[in-house]
């Protein structure tokens, strides 16, 4: 079973079905706002990568254990 492939398509549409920011800004002590837009979708990229190789290894070592 291609665990990775199962997985990457159900947190795919589980992305899908929420709603995210449409602007994400920073400010630094109130002073200056800057756009954090960037910022954000690259540590929910890493967030969800990292979620989705645990959760393709607990896949593995169940499948294995049985």
């Amino acid at each position: 079973m291609d665990f990775e492939a199962l997985v990457k398509a159900k947190f795919d549409e589980a992305y899908a079905a929420t709603e995210h920011p449409k602007k994400f800004f920073l400010t630094e002590n109130g002073r200056g706002v800057v756009d954090g837009g960037d910022m954000y979708n690259a540590l929910l990229h890493d967030v969800l990568d990292v979620v989705q190789r645990a959760v393709v290894g607990i896949l593995k070592d169940s499948h294995h254990n049985h």
